[in-house]
């Protein structure tokens, strides 16, 4: 039989050209609202079991750092992932979550050391654009995970940004029913879920007149300047009823604030994440409540989603996975774990 290979390469540079142009065509993801969407507890039953990956696949997870807890859980989840579907999984991450050329560089030498997918949670939403450029020329599939988002990102695990900060607006509104003042203690700027979490919260809770946002103020992840930011806004109004931030570090920090001020019992402050420590602290009495996305799962999530590209299949562009308030009422509910958690999730999400 005789090639030609001249035509064998024509062909597959048509193909790479036309999967690049449908990569192009998408219109810049907004994860929360994106129509082309599935919620995590229905891949099994649309498309079947996860593709057997052939020997040797590896999967290049990016964070954007291991000193949050949060990365830290996604991690495990990749790793309870992977070795279920027996593949390898290396995870990396930034020093920091400033760190954002430190993250592109990671990236960027996964891609050349050919792993077979990636999974990246971005910095920022532009910060990983170019790697992601990259990865698409090499037909490398990347999962986007949570919470910054990539606007030219195929795919997407993560759960809904904006539903974070309504949550808890709502918590509010059900439990201090005279209102008050609230703050804000905002994410990263330049990061989707920053933007989406604090909208959620501020547009839910000003539907009641009763409610008044004095400040909104950015606390980039870090819990000292969550702290400072807390102290000052307290000193500015002593009659401040709550606050909501973004992350858990951060609501952590503004609870240390809270305390030194003496206003544990008038001051209800919320996190963001389900990290361990929020769970402590809210058994504690201490943090009133966090907003748990689940990263193992999340994390265990975009594995499954990476392993079935990677088997050929076409997936929705959003894959939505779980969040729960937790507060003292439901805190043992939500502190189980493994197969235990996925049930209470599943039947969460089937109501």
């Amino acid at each position: 039989m005789t090639f030609n290979y001249r035509a064998i390469a024509a062909t597959c540079a048509l193909i790479l050209t036309a999967g690049l142009a449908q990569a192009q065509d998408l219109a810049p993801l907004n994860s929360d609202t994106e129509a082309d969407r599935i919620d995590w507890t229905q891949l099994q039953s649309k498309f079947g079991d996860v593709p057997a990956a052939p020997a040797g696949t590896r999967l290049g997870g990016v964070s954007k750092t291991l000193t949050n807890q949060y990365w830290r859980s996604v991690g495990e989840g990749y790793a309870n992932a992977a070795q279920k579907a027996g593949v390898e999984v290396v995870y990396q991450a930034a020093q920091s979550e400033g760190d954002q050329l430190g993250q592109l560089s990671i990236t960027e030498t996964m891609i050349s050391q050919g792993f077979n997918a990636l999974l990246l949670s971005p910095q920022t939403d532009s910060n990983l654009q170019p790697a992601m450029e990259s990865a698409m020329a090499k037909s490398i599939p990347v999962v986007n995970v949570n919470d910054a988002v990539i606007p030219s990102a195929r795919n997407y695990v993560g759960n809904v940004q904006r539903d974070n900060g309504v949550k808890v607006a709502e918590w509010f509104i059900a439990n201090r029913p005279d209102g008050g003042k609230v703050a804000v203690i905002e994410g990263q700027a330049g990061v989707y879920a920053a933007g989406q979490r604090t909208r959620g919260f501020t547009e839910t809770i000003t539907k009641d007149p009763k409610f008044q946002v004095v400040a909104s103020v950015p606390g980039n992840w870090d819990r000292q300047v969550a702290y400072d930011s807390a102290a000052n806004i307290l000193q500015q109004h002593p009659d401040l009823i709550g606050f909501y931030a973004n992350n858990d570090g951060m609501a952590l920090g503004i609870v240390e604030a809270v305390k030194a001020a003496g206003k544990q019992e008038q001051v209800a402050v919320f996190g963001t994440d389900g990290i361990p420590d929020a769970y402590a602290s809210v058994k504690a009495g201490e943090l009133k409540g966090t907003v748990d996305s689940f990263p193992v799962l999340t994390g265990e999530v975009a594995v499954e989603v990476a392993l079935r590209l990677l088997g050929g299949q076409s997936l929705p562009r959003v894959v939505v996975t779980p969040q729960a308030l937790i507060t003292a009422d439901t805190v043992e509910k939500y502190s189980v774990t493994g197969d235990d958690l996925r049930a209470v999730l599943a039947v969460q999400t089937a109501k």
